[in-house]
Parts: C-alpha cells; structure tokens; sequence
C-alpha cells in the first residue's frame, strides 16, 4: 500500500505596494525587497512542513478574486492587505464567504501609526493578527497554521 503525504497548502496573499518593499519608506518597512520576502516566506515553510504560495497585486478585485479562488485548494490564507486592511469591505466580505482560516499580517503596527489604519476590516474575519515584527509576521503566520494544522 502506497501513502501519499500531503502538506498543508497556505496561499500568502500581499496587497498594493508591498512590490516596492526596499524603496518604500525604508525607514518603516525595511531595505529588504519583495524577492527577499517571497524567499523568506518559503524557507520558513519549508522549515514548517508547509506548501506556500506566495502573491502580490495592486488591484483589489484581484485580492478578492484569489481569496474566493483559495477555498478548496488551500488551508490557510496569511493576508497583508496593506491598504485594503483599512478600507476594503470587499475583501472582509470575501473572507467571510470562503471562511478560510486567516491570519491577518502586517509588516508594521498599524495601531501605532495614523488614525485610520486602527480600523482593520481583514481583522473582523481573521482569527488571528501578527504584526510589527517585519518579516517576522509572516513568520509567525505560518508557524502558527503548520503548528495549528489549519
């Protein structure tokens, strides 16, 4: 008898502007490019005994379309919505459709910067929220579903 294994799927899923880390406001978000982060993101996956993918759009429409596409093919979605965190209910609503276990990441801390990135819309469907460590979030995301089976 033969037994395949299979690794738990997790889709890293990064809103607009996050294509410009290492130019983008180094003074916030590090000099560390977005190559680096997709690297980064599948060592710690490898390291895990996880599958990720690993994707970025500036568009909103494609946020959402990617977050319907996930159920079925992936556990757990780790989502930096950027921008969209803050003003997005289509993406909320998305989340709350697919009912994708989520984790909320943020390369900053939103709560301690302006007033209006306070308001989370992905936070009211994610069960959990890493931010503030730089890459680090990303890390913890996917150490917590490889550690949570999703």
């Amino acid at each position: 008898m033969c037994y395949t294994i299979q690794h738990m799927k997790i889709l890293v899923l990064n809103g607009p502007n996050l294509n410009l880390l290492g130019m983008r406001e180094p003074e916030l978000y590090g000099d560390r490019t977005y190559a680096d982060l997709v690297a980064f993101c599948g060592r710690i996956a490898a390291g895990s005994g996880v599958d990720v993918d690993v994707r970025q759009t500036n568009h909103e429409g494609t946020l959402v379309d990617w977050i319907q596409e996930a159920r079925g093919t992936f556990d757990a979605l780790v989502l930096n919505a950027a921008a969209y965190t803050h003003t997005s209910v289509a993406v909320l609503d998305a989340l709350k459709a697919t009912r994708i276990p989520t984790a909320e990441v943020h390369l900053t801390e939103p709560k301690s910067r302006e007033d209006f990135r306070r308001v989370s819309y992905v936070g009211m469907a994610a069960e959990k929220t890493f931010s503030g460590r730089g890459f680090e979030s990303y890390a913890d995301a996917i150490r917590y579903f490889a550690a949570k089976g999703a």
